[in-house]
């Protein structure tokens, strides 16, 4: 059972990095440093957003955008590092 836990703690680890790669990434297009011509940017682009979006959109649909910042990232950020705190303290520590 161990491992089940220490497999859902390297996703969630993973999908944490995908989420901040993902802002990052779009900084990055949004103050023109890179292109999404380019193929590759456009392809991790594309499935980045392809990953994040589903939670970042039910997040946005209860709490909007507030002064034109978007938060979702933020809160999915701190949601993700709550669970694994939950998982490690209880689960895999325990």
């Amino acid at each position: 059972m161990l491992a089940v836990w220490q497999l859902l703690d390297t996703v969630l680890g993973l999908y944490t990095a995908a989420v901040v790669i993902s802002v990052i990434l779009t900084w990055l297009v949004q103050f023109n440093v890179v292109n999404t011509s380019n193929q590759l940017v456009y392809m991790v682009g594309d499935f980045l957003y392809r990953i994040t979006e589903p939670l970042l959109k039910r997040i946005r649909s209860v709490i909007p955008p507030i002064g034109g910042m978007d938060l979702s990232p933020l809160i999915l950020l701190l949601a993700l590092f709550f669970v694994r705190s939950l998982i490690r303290n209880n689960f895999i520590l325990g």
